[in-house]
């Protein structure tokens, strides 16, 4: 029987903190299911075709042996989307406190809406316990250098999307 776990975000864009969970949970599985949320009320720096190209790009080099990375969107409810995809698990990645407070919500709500799917948590190595997509965003923006957090290809994609320009 195939364990599948489905991990679901945004990943825009994907960063080194997203690769490290993926990386891992490709240890406690036999198929993974990272699922790129498409939200209609979102602006997204990178399409959602973009981003499935960058993590296919990235995560497939990864993933640990036997383990098959499958990439796809969804729109809907994260449960359905893992039901749909096969998976009993859904994993998160934990970088602080904040991040346990708002999951542990979440997976009260998830576990309401679908017994049968379990949340597994993450917590964020040690190297990339800091990053946030949202915060790298706002570095490039301000013409900061994001190469620390992303890999070089996604780097360069988003500096040329977003990257402040002086001169």
């Amino acid at each position: 029987m195939t364990r599948t776990a489905f991990y679901p975000g945004s990943f825009d864009p994907v960063t080194n903190g997203h690769l490290d969970v993926i990386a891992r949970a490709s240890g406690l599985c036999d198929r993974l299911v990272v699922a790129v949320g498409v939200h209609h009320g979102k602006v997204p720096v990178f399409s959602s075709d973009e981003r499935i190209d960058m993590l296919k790009e990235q995560a497939t080099a990864i993933a640990a042996k036997g383990c098959e990375i499958e990439i796809v969107t969804f729109a809907g409810l994260v449960v359905d989307a893992a039901r749909e995809h096969g998976a009993t698990a859904i994993i998160r990645g934990l970088r602080d406190a904040t991040d346990f407070d708002y999951e542990m919500q979440m997976v009260g709500m998830n576990r309401q809406l679908a017994e049968d799917i379990d949340t597994v948590f993450l917590p964020a190595s040690a190297h990339v316990r800091h990053i946030a997509a949202s915060l790298v965003r706002q570095i490039a923006a301000m013409g900061g250098d994001v190469s620390h957090f992303l890999p070089p290809a996604v780097a360069e994609a988003l500096v040329a999307r977003i990257g402040r320009r002086d001169g």
